[in-house]
């Protein structure tokens, strides 16, 4: 059995078949890494992935979003993009955000959302890979701002799972909104600690 669907939903944004999409699925597949829970059919939303303690969570989710082929552009701080991996990071459709710089990236995230038909955006709603009390509240705003819902996806290491949750609907209050989905997320553990 496959660790990974055939294919995306038909709503879903989609990446062309390749190379690098066989070869994501044979390194899943024979790492023992999979995928549980159903993929959303719907064109539009925020997946979540928590817990973030290690640089290999954004390696096997790339690889995981490759091989699945879902097109999800997925949020890091610009820095990585001038690292020795920063042209490879580039074409497996990063989103760079300058952290110190003093702008609005929760509007242009909801202005992209408006301006296509099909996208998913990913973020690490801890914005950081050390233990953090508050999340960071910018995931819940773009997905309010832009009418979408939020997908929450649990990393597991102990099991070796991302678990897709249902999908979130804000609700419009912020700090009811984080409490419930912070707690759909206390079962699981990261390779170096829990949520």
């Amino acid at each position: 059995m496959s660790a990974l669907p055939d294919a995306p939903p038909p709503l879903a944004p989609s990446l062309p078949p390749s190379l690098w999409m066989r070869l994501c699925r044979w390194v899943i597949e024979r790492s023992g890494w999979r995928l549980a829970g159903e993929l959303p059919n719907v064109p539009k939303l925020v997946a979540i992935g928590a817990p973030h303690s290690s640089y290999w969570d954004g390696v096997w989710g790339l690889m995981m979003k490759s091989g699945v082929g879902i097109d999800i552009g997925v949020m890091i701080k610009r820095e990585v993009l001038n690292g020795p991996f920063g042209p490879i990071v580039r074409r497996l459709g990063m989103v760079p955000i300058d952290r110190k710089a003093a702008t609005d990236v929760v509007g242009q995230m909801i202005e992209r959302f408006h301006q296509q038909d099909r996208m998913w955006l990913g973020i690490a709603p801890e914005g950081t890979r050390k233990r953090v009390t508050t999340w960071k509240s910018g995931f819940l705003r773009i997905a309010r701002g832009a009418g979408v819902p939020i997908l929450p996806i649990f990393f597991d290491y102990p099991s070796k799972t991302f678990t897709l949750g249902a999908l979130f609907h804000p609700t419009g209050n912020d700090e009811a909104d984080m409490a419930a989905i912070r707690s759909m997320y206390a079962p699981y553990r990261g390779k170096h600690r829990g949520a």
